[in-house]
């Protein structure tokens, strides 16, 4: 009931078990110091069953974090206290109210020439995502959650002209930004997050579809990703995205929910569609490479065809995304989405909307 109607935080500053642990993962946001130990039941029970842990082996930091069980470690309780009010400032103090603004002296025109030449030529070479979060957010404003989880997205809080917004944005370090089943478990806590407490979503798209192969098949990857999905479209806060590089797939196309003040940009270095041409030319046009004579030149001349025909150009043109930017201008465009978004904001109906942690 708690999570539905006020901002909760877990702290683990010692080892703790049973219903200690159950509170701990019973918050919006959870951290621990890192000599400290949550689980189900401690190491003595545990022996039980053949397994002789410690308390760091069992449930320490690295295990909870990368498990996705606790949102952040760091080395000493000041730290930790330090986190949570850093959480807490860029939410209400109760869904009765909406989130505060803070003061902002970085010029909502700031733009980062470095954001023209970010983005490799070569598309298989990768970049730092979050050297773009901090070209565009208030300086110094972005407070990461989850960093050791669902890797292939990132997660947190970040101002854009004093306003506080929950940011999401693909980092292609993980899987090239593919959705796992652990990313989209990630995708349906925050989601829920921003949904309770009216922060408007930013999303800062690259992300090729869901995780492919038997590893993804075995984790229910579909299950969790139409989770993700229904999360996603449940929200009815505003939402801002931006295409970065790539939007494939299911996973690639679920990035504008309907229904609500919903913005869509994209980067000259974007594209977009049901598949890559990588990859999707053999999946759409195996039969006639097959028959072909000499099937290396008919996959190639298929190729040079739909090389002539993709552009995002012709998708704008049909209002897919409602403009084509320079990236220098994300930061201005943003900071107007988030002046936009501001009376759109309501506090929920209590009960309307509940929190799954």
């Amino acid at each position: 009931l708690n999570l539905s109607a006020v901002p909760v935080v877990g702290l683990g500053l010692g080892s703790v078990a049973g219903l200690g642990a159950a509170r701990l993962a019973a918050s919006h946001y959870s951290v621990m110091t890192k000599s400290a130990a949550m689980f189900v039941a401690g190491p003595p029970v545990v022996k039980r069953l053949g397994q002789d842990l410690t308390k760091a082996e069992l449930g320490g930091w690295e295990i909870q974090t990368k498990s996705g069980a606790v949102d952040h470690a760091v080395d000493t309780e000041e730290e930790a206290f330090a986190a949570a009010r850093r959480f807490l400032s860029y939410l209400p103090s109760s869904v009765h109210e909406l989130p505060p603004d803070a003061p902002c002296d970085d010029d909502p025109q700031r733009a980062e020439d470095k954001l023209f030449s970010i983005i490799p030529r070569d598309r298989r070479r990768v970049y730092q995502m979050r050297q773009i979060i901090e070209a565009v957010v208030d300086r110094g404003s972005f407070f990461e959650m989850g960093k050791m989880f669902g890797r292939s997205l990132i997660t947190g809080f970040a101002r854009l002209g004093g306003r506080a917004v929950a940011l999401m944005a693909s980092d292609p370090y993980f899987y090239g930004g593919s959705w796992t089943a652990d990313t989209c478990q990630k995708v349906v806590r925050f989601l829920d997050l921003a949904e309770t407490f009216r922060l408007p979503v930013v999303y800062l798209v690259d992300c090729p579809g869901f995780m492919i192969g038997l590893d993804a098949e075995k984790a229910a990857t579909i299950r969790h990703g139409v989770r993700a999905m229904a999360a996603m479209n449940q929200t009815t806060v505003p939402w801002c995205s931006v295409i970065i590089r790539n939007a494939f797939g299911v996973a690639g196309a679920a990035h504008t929910p309907a229904g609500r003040l919903a913005l869509r940009y994209a980067w000259l270095s974007a594209r977009w569609g049901s598949l890559p041409l990588e990859g999707g030319i053999e999946a759409a046009y195996r039969a006639e490479i097959d028959a072909a004579p000499d099937p290396a030149a008919k996959l190639a001349e298929i190729e040079a065809r739909l090389n002539q025909l993709r552009s995002p150009f012709r998708t704008a043109e049909s209002f897919w995304v409602e403009e084509i930017i320079d990236p220098r201008a994300t930061r201005r465009l943003l900071c107007d989405f988030a002046q936009l978004a501001a009376p759109l904001r309501q506090a929920p109906t209590p009960g309307r909307f509940a929190m799954r942690p």
